[in-house]
């Protein structure tokens, strides 16, 4: 836990160490939202992901799922339509929620397949994914589709909430930064990487604002310095 309401800012480990820091810079991530299948934490990294920027490459020519109905889902799969043979896209309703924008793109892609009203059954394979069995929930038809790779691509949960209260945050719970610096609306508290970015999501891009974040939190710490040493010398 913390403790952003006075100063030096404490953070709390365990429920039982307290430090204390001039400054502190978040950089807690954010966790994707799986389906909750069996066999899904077992085969991640071994054709289950989140991220098809991230592995898409891994499966050039192959056929694989994608799993969701809005943008990221959309992008994931019109990404993926570029290196892979095959796209399959689970979609839970019989409409997308995605922008009519990136429904339009789909549509121009002719390797992508959109299966309506579909959800994941079971993920099969032992040391790799080898297919995923699928149902249509209005019939119960099922179906196996033989794919090595599976993209679950139903949002990512920023690992923010013990800052709640104190660091402002849009309606998802991604801190909300000072535009062009890594600033929060609390003096010495600073955030990067996936906490702030509900956009890019790469390592890549998490990295520059954690450059960002230390060089904000020097010049603070540094001019800090500074107003301490005039508060001292005019006392």
């Amino acid at each position: 836990s913390v403790d952003f309401t006075g100063y030096p800012h404490k953070v709390i480990i365990d429920n039982k160490h307290e430090i204390t820091a001039d400054a502190v810079i978040i950089s807690t991530g954010a966790s994707a939202k799986w389906l909750g299948l069996a066999d899904e934490e077992r085969l991640n990294g071994r054709g289950v992901s989140a991220c098809a920027v991230c592995d898409g490459f891994f499966f050039r020519n192959q056929d694989v799922v994608v799993v969701g109905a809005g943008d990221t889902a959309a992008e994931e799969a019109s990404y993926l339509a570029k290196l892979c043979r095959k796209v399959y896209l689970l979609v839970r309703r019989d409409e997308m929620r995605a922008s009519k924008i990136m429904q339009k793109r789909l549509e121009t892609l002719p390797n992508i397949e959109i299966l309506w009203n579909t959800e994941t059954v079971k993920l099969n394979g032992e040391e790799g994914l080898e297919s995923v069995l699928v149902k249509n929930n209005k019939t119960g038809e099922e179906q196996l589709l033989e794919a090595t790779g599976f993209f679950v691509a139903i949002g990512h949960k920023p690992n923010t909430d013990i800052f709640k209260g104190y660091v402002h945050m849009d309606e998802t719970g991604y801190i909300q930064t000072i535009k062009g610096s890594s600033c929060t609306n609390i003096k010495g508290v600073f955030a990067c990487g996936d906490a702030q970015d509900n956009v890019y999501r790469q390592a890549i891009t998490a990295a520059g604002t954690g450059c960002m974040a230390a060089l904000d939190a020097e010049r603070f710490l540094v001019e800090r310095e500074v107003d301490v040493i005039i508060e001292e010398e005019t006392a």
